[in-house]
């Protein structure tokens, strides 16, 4: 499959986002470039035009699911998609003293991660079907295959996406539409470095961008990295839960006994 020529992102700031942006810059390429950080988006704006790609942004707080679909009906119907990369994202934990999160960050977290998300790719579909052409790309996280105590609302958000990506693909299977869920593991960036955890096998933004670019190509119903990392997440959703939570506890992943007063 040859690489797309117009390619949406959202959360194009920093991280996953800014570095698949890079990736894809070049000479007749197409981005539409979204994130909150309209600073931050300008300057990751003009390394893809350095790199020379014609390049649009939008400033958005994507919560604002209204303003959100109305923008991303715009652009559908001015620039034809061939993919839409659907990758804004925050995370949140449970505290230093395992006080849980407040129910205003749970909301944001899901607003951000998911609705948001859903909202993306059903305000993009319609002009890919009208075409019969395209692909989703969902960026999830490894964590998708079992909670990480230490950060639930983030791994039950993730968990959502890499659902609905797998529930999309075989809906639209038949219509040339791709949708691919996206299953990183720890990458450099500055969600990442709020994890309250240890960061195994942690990669940078730019060898994950190039591993999604050159995956893509080939369609799949995920993409999933660092081979170690995938690997041990995959076997603790498939043995009982107490033993993944014991071997979770091992490795530091699950708070102390929380002292009370």
């Amino acid at each position: 499959m040859n690489d797309p020529k117009t390619i949406l992102i959202t959360g194009a700031s920093g991280g996953i986002g800014s570095a698949l942006a890079e990736a894809y810059a070049g000479s007749g390429q197409t981005l539409i470039l979204l994130g909150r950080d309209e600073q931050r988006l300008q300057h990751v704006a003009d390394r893809c035009r350095n790199g020379g790609a014609r390049v649009e942004t939008e400033s958005i707080d994507v919560r604002d699911t209204e303003v959100l679909r109305e923008r991303l009906n715009r652009i559908s119907q001015q620039f034809p998609l061939d993919m839409a990369i659907i990758n804004a994202g925050i995370i949140g934990d449970i505290g230093a003293d395992a006080e849980g999160e407040s129910w205003e960050a749970i909301e944001r977290i899901v607003n951000v991660n998911l609705t948001a998300a859903l909202a993306t790719a059903d305000a993009v579909l319609p002009a890919m079907r009208d075409r019969g052409s395209g692909q989703l790309v969902f960026i999830s996280s490894i964590s998708a295959y079992f909670g990480l105590p230490l950060t639930p609302t983030y791994a039950a958000t993730k968990a959502a996406m890499k659902s609905y990506a797998e529930g999309w693909r075989g809906w639209l299977a038949t219509e040339g539409i791709g949708v691919t869920a996206v299953m990183p593991g720890f990458v450099e960036s500055d969600m990442s470095r709020k994890f309250p955890g240890s960061r195994p096998f942690l990669i940078s933004a730019g060898k994950a961008a190039d591993i999604i670019k050159r995956r893509l190509r080939r369609n799949p119903a995920r993409i999933s990295f660092p081979f170690p990392l995938n690997f041990g997440m995959w076997w603790l959703s498939v043995l009982p839960p107490a033993v993944s939570l014991k071997i979770l506890g091992w490795l530091g992943y699950i708070p102390a006994r929380r002292r009370r007063a």
